[in-house]
């Protein structure tokens, strides 16, 4: 079975995969139509906390259960992945029905484990996550004339040594009218007949919930008023006040727990389309946006300067060599100096010479997966409301990605081999299990750890062999044909010949690597600002979704990247050091180096509160991933720039 047959099947499979769906829509983005009266179910996330990023799930603690039993949302793989596990809950509510008072449950009396599970939870700041039509509940708190808004709300609170659980909820659900012309105009799509009810069920007035708020209170319940005969979703025999700023009974051991709620449904002008602006809202916004663009301006201005400079050099020494008859060519040739003296050596092969094609060739692959997942979360396909999209839509993009690691990873391995095909499988094979296979070994150290914490982000045994599948069922697949097509390709032909005798690089006044290491910090400056950002959206629980920047942002890193590994290789040529191949690489490549330190310094000055080694493990762990996949991007970027520029500059002049 040929590679292209093999390939013909993929893209069939693939087909029927997608054919299989009813009809295709964004996750999130269509309105759900209630009647009055319809029930509205609550659902619980994981529990959640800053101070140790290790999710648990919510029933770990003694909350009530829903009477049917505890069931799982359908949840798609990136979900699963982030630490998500969305299950039902107790809550129930009907659409613009006002109810007070509500009972859910009574428990037995807290054990001495349960007590200091509790104490723990409170002490670790875990946040509880409750989502309604796929809004997650909002807590809005005020304080010196400034109000804050948080997802969610905490398990409880400690004071004077004392600790107090949230019993009683307060619900605000926020509901629009339901608008058919609205609606129309918000999917654009030919599935909104099949999707939303029209006809003559669109006659009955409906409302859609536009926002979903809570806030949490500690009262004191009168145990001897529930007995046997109060059920769930009775009314509680007494009023309650709901007064968050006040707290009325401390947790203690072997004492029973009461929780109640009450909803209250208010109309609001927030249109569907908007309902997802008040999370959406960061806290210094006109700073980030002026961060952003003040560093963009910054750093295009110094990569045009620094171009320019260099083109101008380089096209000095090309016109006055050209401007020369034969007979001065020849005796110039005979003086040469500079670049001109590494003609024969600067196109030997480096060393390590199939790692450098599988790194460059994983780098092309995570370098397009970014490219494209960037590119479809700034049109709106892996919005903040599509929980798990984005990290799906990076695993897909990965894996499909994989003909172009093996097509550049194949291609230029048999150009440093002047069109050998032998050993093209196997470098097709390193490609394929490179990058996955270090970043599998992270993620099952971490995933012990996980294990170990019995925290919902461990990831399930049934998902690691559903990786493993994706990984040695598409992935690898996908490589070893984008490696048979780069090894029917052409390879590059070197313009000049390479000598039998390597020539000897004279000493250098500075260390070649200390201009490598110091060059990675003009691309760091290009992202340094967006990085803060995006670290506090992973672990400071905030959404982030200023893709549009980011992809300026990414554009702007791989220019920058090109031009600084550009510049260094030819400097490096110029004092008749021909060893440019890896320099290249790491010149744009050692912003990766630049990424960890500052990952470090987030973690001491702002996660100083994440406590507990099993926390600060993973925070590194995870860094060290993504530190890895940067390195490969860029350094990738920085020596294919090299290449081009190396063939192109002993391309234009011909030297014997």
């Amino acid at each position: 079975m040929g590679p292209r047959v093999v390939l013909g099947i993929w893209v069939v499979f693939v087909f029927l995969i997608l054919g299989s769906a009813h009809g295709f829509y964004l996750p999130g983005s269509y309105p759900h139509k209630y009647a009055v009266g319809d029930p509205l179910s609550v659902k619980v996330n994981s529990l959640t906390s800053i101070d140790t990023e290790m999710p648990y799930s919510y029933y770990s603690l003694p909350f009530c259960k829903p009477p049917e039993g505890v069931k799982d949302s359908a949840e798609n793989l990136g979900e699963l992945l982030m630490g998500d596990r969305i299950e039902n809950s107790p809550y129930r509510f009907k659409m613009y029905t006002n109810e007070t008072e509500i009972f859910l449950c009574k428990t037995n009396g807290v054990s001495a484990d349960e007590f200091k599970l509790l104490k723990k939870r409170i002490d670790e700041m875990y946040q509880v996550n409750l989502i309604l039509d796929n809004l997650p509940a909002i807590r809005y708190t005020k304080k010196d004339d400034f109000v804050f808004r948080w997802t969610g709300f905490p398990v409880g609170v400690k004071l004077n040594d004392d600790y107090y659980l949230f019993n009683h909820l307060m619900f605000t659900v926020l509901v629009h009218k339901y608008e058919e012309s609205s609606v129309a105009r918000v999917m654009g799509t030919g599935d909104a007949v099949e999707v939303i009810p029209t006809g003559a069920g669109s006659d009955v007035p409906g409302y859609m919930v536009v926002g979903f708020e809570v806030v949490p209170c500690n009262v004191a319940h009168d145990l001897s008023l529930i007995n046997d005969k109060l059920k769930m979703q009775d009314k509680y025999p007494s009023k309650i006040e709901c007064n968050p700023l006040a707290v009325s009974t401390s947790l203690k051991e072997n004492q029973p727990l009461a929780f109640t709620y009450e909803v209250a449904f208010v109309e609001s002008d927030i249109k569907w389309p908007s309902r997802w602006d008040a999370y959406l809202k960061m806290e210094g916004a006109k700073v980030h946006w002026f961060s952003i663009l003040n560093s963009l301006m910054v750093i295009t201005f110094l990569a045009g300067i620094v171009l320019v400079i260099f083109l101008r050099t380089v096209r000095r020494d090309l016109t006055r060599y050209e401007e020369l008859d034969k007979e001065a060519q020849a005796q110039m040739n005979e003086e040469l100096s500079g670049w001109k003296l590494v003609v024969g050596d600067v196109f030997r092969a480096p060393g390590y010479p199939s790692l450098l094609c599988v790194m460059v060739g994983d780098g092309v692959q995570i370098l397009g997966m970014a490219v494209v997942t960037i590119l479809f979360a700034t049109l709106g396909f892996m919005s903040p409301a599509s929980r798990g999209t984005l990290l799906t839509g990076m695993l897909f993009f990965y894996m499909i990605l994989g003909i172009a690691a093996g097509y550049v990873a194949v291609r230029l391995w048999r150009t440093i081999g002047c069109g050998d095909h032998k050993g093209w499988v196997g470098i097709c094979w390193k490609a394929a299990c490179f990058f996955p296979g270090i970043s599998f070994l992270i993620l099952t150290f971490l995933n012990f750890l996980l294990w170990g914490s019995h925290s919902t982000g461990a990831i399930p045994f049934s998902i690691f062999v559903v990786l493993i599948l994706l990984w040695f069922c598409i992935s690898v697949p996908l490589t070893l044909v984008g490696g048979y097509f780069g090894a029917k390709a052409p390879h590059i032909e070197y313009p000049v010949r390479t000598n039998q005798i390597p020539r000897e690089i004279p000493p250098q006044k500075y260390p070649s690597w200390l201009l490598v290491l110091g060059a990675g910090t003009l691309p760091f400056g290009t992202l340094f600002i967006e990085l803060f950002f995006i670290m506090s959206s992973i672990w400071m629980g905030r959404v982030y979704y200023v893709f549009g920047f980011l992809l300026i942002v990414l554009i702007l890193l791989v220019a920058v990247c090109a031009e600084v590994s550009l510049v260094l290789t030819y400097m490096h040529i110029c004092v008749e050091d021909w060893k440019w191949w890896w320099k290249s690489f790491f010149a744009s490549g050692s912003v990766a180096l630049y990424i960890f330190v500052y990952s470090v310094n987030y973690l001491i000055f702002d996660l100083k509160n994440l406590s507990g080694p099993v926390s600060t493990i993973l925070y590194l762990g995870y860094s060290l991933f993504m530190v890895l996949a940067i390195m490969l991007a860029t350094g990738t970027v920085g020596f294919l720039s090299s290449f081009w520029f190396v063939h192109y500059l002993f391309s234009s002049v011909k030297l014997d």
